[in-house]
């Protein structure tokens, strides 16, 4: 069974490695929205995966890290896309949350990737 809990924070960041020019090279912000998805069987006596308040004490750390900040500033975060930041936040949940089972970051209305691990 997959399971996810959504979180929505807002940063600003700017993307060091792009060619020069290019709009995303300039400082800019999103409303990034993050889903953290575990996956494991139900249990037969609680009738659920994991609580949802157990995702959400995992990921208070990092939210508080992210929301609001310049993620370039963020240990890890020099390079600051979607991608980098699935990853970022796998590498520190992951070991809290051992049934992780994606990241997806959603960096726009449209736009977003998705992370199942290494």
């Amino acid at each position: 069974m997959d399971l996810f809990k959504t979180f929505q924070i807002e940063a600003a960041h700017r993307l060091p490695m792009v060619p020069a020019g290019h709009k995303c090279s300039r400082l800019h912000g999103h409303s990034f929205r993050i889903d953290i998805h575990v996956s494991g069987p139900i249990d037969p006596q609680l009738g659920w995966v994991m609580d949802f308040a157990d995702i959400k004490q995992a990921f208070a750390p990092l939210f508080d890290a992210l929301d609001h900040g310049y993620l370039n500033e963020i240990e890890g975060l020099t390079n600051p896309t979607s991608e980098n930041l699935a990853v970022w936040i796998w590498q520190r949940l992951k070991p809290e949350l051992p049934l992780l089972s994606r990241v997806v970051v959603h960096e726009t209305c449209t736009s977003g990737c998705s992370y199942t691990g290494p």
